[in-house]
């Protein structure tokens, strides 16, 4: 869904699978605290799960 929404906005981004990269999950969890998936970084913020809402706050910053 967040993919879905983020092509929808025109939006780029950079997928990364956790489940496929020991090292990005390690890292999500020590930025985030969290190993819930999906968690968007954006304008330096994570936004935890699918969340457009609080997302586009980040983006218009």
């Amino acid at each position: 869904m967040m993919k879905e929404f983020l092509e929808a906005q025109g939006l780029t981004y950079k997928e990364v699978n956790v489940q496929m990269d020991a090292d990005a999950a390690q890292k999500l969890v020590q930025e985030t605290g969290q190993m819930g998936v999906p968690q968007t970084k954006v304008n330096g913020h994570w936004v935890l799960g699918f969340d457009p809402e609080t997302l586009m706050q980040y983006v218009n910053k």
